[in-house]
């Protein structure tokens, strides 16, 4: 799939969260949810597609995702350094 497809959709998909919201407190939570670990993915997904100059590739998988979109950059950050220091 094309790159600038993916990221349009994730992009429609978080405009739409955003614009339409929930009414109701656990639905926004589960919203709220959403948006982060689409965020998590996007941001892993740019990562792999610069990081593949520099020979760095982070899986995209759930736990990832998760660390990812919940933590935020230092998640992805600290994904970096365990790829590095660990293995």
């Amino acid at each position: 799939m094309d790159p600038i497809v993916v990221i349009s959709i994730f992009a429609v998909v978080i405009v739409l969260f955003l614009v339409i919201g929930a009414p109701l407190k656990p639905i926004r939570f589960i919203g709220q949810a959403f948006v982060k670990l689409a965020i998590g993915a996007l941001m892993l997904f740019l990562l792999n597609a610069v990081g593949a100059s520099f020979d760095l590739k982070i899986p995209i998988n759930a736990i990832t995702t998760i660390i990812s979109g919940f933590l935020g950059i230092p998640g992805v950050a600290a994904l970096i350094i365990i790829k590095y220091v660990i293995m």
